[in-house]
C-alpha cells in the first residue's frame, strides 16, 4: 500500500476506536459531553447546570453527636440520568455514616457544590465569584424504598457512580433526597442571585454549542 492509503487506514482505525470508547462510556452512564456553562446572568440555568454536571458536594447536617454543631461531609449524588436531571439531589447512604443518622433526628440540611472540579473556572480560585458555587438548603429525607421514585433515583445514582452497585449489601444503603427550601448562588460579582424554588425546579432545556 502507498503512504496515502496507509495513513487513511490508520485514521479510520483511530476514528473507530474513538467511537467504541464513546459508546462504552455512554453504556457506563458516564457524561461524555459536558454542556456549556450558561450565561452568568441566568442564575436558574447556572444552578441547574451545576447540579447536573457535578458528581459530589458537601452535605451538612446538625450533629447529634456534637451537641448540635454543624457537620459537613463529602457526599456523592445525582439529580437524574444524563440529560434528564430534575435538580433535586439524591444520595445513597448508610446509617453507619453520621450524616443520615443526623438527618433522621433533625432533617435540616444544606448541600453545597462548586464549579471548580469541572475545570471551567479558568484557573481562578474556587472562592472567586465567577467560579460558580451553589448551596441548597432544606430537609434531608429518606425515600421509601418501595416507590418508583426510589427505583428512579437508584438508577440515576448508579449511572453516575457505577461503584455504588458493588457497595456492601449488609451496610444497609438507602436513598435520601434533599427537599429544597432555599437556594443560594454566587456566580458573578455583586452578591448572590435571587432564585425561588419554583423557578429552580421548572424544567429547563440547554442546547450544546
Amino acid at each position: 500500500m502507498d503512504k496515502l492509503t496507509v495513513c487513511s487506514f490508520c485514521f479510520a482505525i483511530v476514528c473507530l476506536c474513538s467511537c467504541i470508547q464513546f459508546a462504552e462510556a455512554g453504556g457506563r452512564g458516564l457524561l461524555v459531553q459536558q454542556p456549556k456553562k450558561p450565561d452568568h446572568k441566568d442564575g436558574v440555568a447556572t444552578a441547574r447546570w451545576l447540579v447536573s454536571q457535578t458528581t459530589w458536594g458537601v452535605l451538612s447536617t446538625i450533629s447529634i453527636e456534637l451537641g448540635g454543631a454543624p457537620f459537613g461531609n463529602v457526599a456523592s449524588f445525582s439529580d437524574g440520568l444524563a440529560g434528564e436531571g430534575r435538580g433535586i439531589p439524591y444520595f445513597y447512604m448508610t446509617t453507619l455514616d453520621p450524616t443520615p443518622r443526623n438527618a433522621l433526628k433533625d432533617a435540616r440540611s444544606s448541600f453545597s457544590v462548586n464549579e471548580f472540579p469541572l475545570g471551567s473556572c479558568g484557573g481562578k480560585d474556587p472562592q472567586n465569584p465567577t467560579c460558580a458555587k451553589l448551596t441548597l438548603t432544606g430537609k434531608l429525607k429518606l425515600v421509601d424504598s418501595n416507590t418508583t421514585e426510589a427505583a428512579w433515583a437508584k438508577d440515576a445514582l448508579f449511572a453516575k457512580h457505577p461503584e455504588m452497585k458493588v457497595w456492601p449489601k449488609d451496610h444497609g444503603f438507602q436513598i435520601f433526597k434533599l427537599d429544597i427550601e432555599d437556594i443560594f448562588l454566587i456566580n458573578w460579582f455583586g452578591g448572590s442571585q435571587t432564585i425561588t424554588v419554583a423557578q429552580y425546579l421548572q424544567p429547563r432545556l440547554w442546547v450544546q454549542e
